[in-house]
């Protein structure tokens, strides 16, 4: 099958209305691949995923047609535009893990950023100046340490937090921005400059199709895929009912770190934080608060040590040595080194682009050897 085709495959069951994530993911459990879900019987579709989704199957989506030209067009638009799918060796390897991954990913810029050790920076679209500098400042020094930026090019926090990972003092930071709307839809509208300045220097990246428009339930699911990527989630400024809190309760769900920045008691857009707080998020005053945590095994600096200060060898590497020499589990690993699952899966990250440790089908890690 041509690429061509192969996402062809996987648009047009995305299209199918009424199948939903869930859907696709049951019928690919059972058939394997798209291709192979659109040339199964109806029969067995509609034991799978029922008559009505079944028969949705069996049509052409409205405007199809269009739809899938539009997106192939885009998609010719550059060397940097991409469409990723499950089977895409880019694919990132930290949303596999997220409850609800998306099913095709549509990329503009840096695909290796997406795998590489990331936090998100998220809060109040009103910040106060403060807030608004707080975000800056903890996301260039982030940057700086090699941490790449994630946050939603909204307005307020989330611009700060992709402007911050811009200017750091460090080349090569990288930002990634999930967005609400298709690949060619930027919104806000103002954030145009910005969105071409993040598609350089990091990633531009959404679930949704060429001319999505920014409808209010995309914002929800976007905030998903910010929790799931990422190492940990940093809140600087929400209101108590901000979209961030949701950011930071499926970061919290997923394992990841949450961090809070506190503020005045009589801010409006510090009571989201003090919430959270108040939750088990940590207290962070300084970006140093947060690299405390991210230190460890899950540093991108200490993991480009070679030799320690006297010129010897390094001790061994402790995961290296919990991984053995046979194929293993995320699970039997979290048991062997007794890490969080965060930790763990960011230090397997870097061994992987370190070419230290391959990922193999299944969800196995297992130990390769440099020479």
């Amino acid at each position: 099958m041509s690429g061509d085709d192969h996402f062809a495959a996987w648009f047009r069951l995305l299209e199918t209305p009424g199948l939903g994530r869930e859907g696709v993911r049951r019928l690919l459990a059972a058939c394997g691949t798209p291709a192979a879900v659109l040339a199964t019987p109806h029969a067995t579709l509609c034991a799978l995923v029922g008559s009505v989704r079944a028969d949705a199957l069996q049509q052409l989506p409205a405007a199809f047609e269009q739809r899938l030209a539009a997106a192939q067009h885009w998609l010719a638009g550059g060397a940097d535009r991409h469409a990723l799918t499950l089977d895409h060796p880019a694919w990132p390897p930290l949303l596999l893990q997220a409850p609800d991954p998306p099913l095709l990913l549509y990329v503009e810029g840096d695909l290796a950023c997406l795998s590489a050790p990331s936090v998100a920076i998220v809060g109040s679209r009103r910040p106060s100046p403060q807030g608004a500098d707080n975000a800056r400042s903890f996301a260039a020094a982030l940057a700086a340490e090699g941490w790449v930026i994630v946050s939603g090019l909204a307005q307020g926090i989330d611009a700060a937090a992709h402007e911050g990972a811009l200017a750091a003092l460090r080349t090569g930071a990288k930002t990634i921005a999930f967005m609400g709307t298709g690949p060619d839809i930027v919104y806000p509208s103002r954030h145009r400059a910005l969105a071409r300045r993040i598609a350089a220097q990091g990633a531009l990246v959404t679930e949704h199709a060429p001319g999505t428009p920014p409808l209010p339930e995309h914002f929800p699911q976007r905030n998903r895929l910010i929790a799931g990527l990422t190492q940990g989630t940093l809140v600087v400024e929400a209101a108590l009912r901000s979209g961030s809190l949701i950011t930071a309760r499926l970061a919290n769900e997923a394992g990841r770190d949450v961090w809070a920045v506190p503020g005045s008691i009589h801010a409006e857009q510090a009571r989201g934080c003090h919430a959270l707080i108040k939750q088990g998020a940590k207290l962070v005053e300084s970006p140093e608060d947060v690299l405390e945590d991210l230190r460890g095994p899950a540093s991108p600096m200490q993991a480009r040590l070679a030799l320690d200060g006297d010129g010897q060898a390094p001790p061994p590497d402790p995961l290296l040595q919990a991984l053995g020499e046979d194929p293993v589990t995320l699970d039997a690993l979290l048991a062997r080194t007794g890490w969080p699952t965060a930790d763990l899966s960011a230090r397997l990250l870097e061994l992987e682009l370190e070419g230290r440790v391959a990922r193999l089908p299944g969800g196995l890690y297992q130990r390769r050897h440099i020479a």
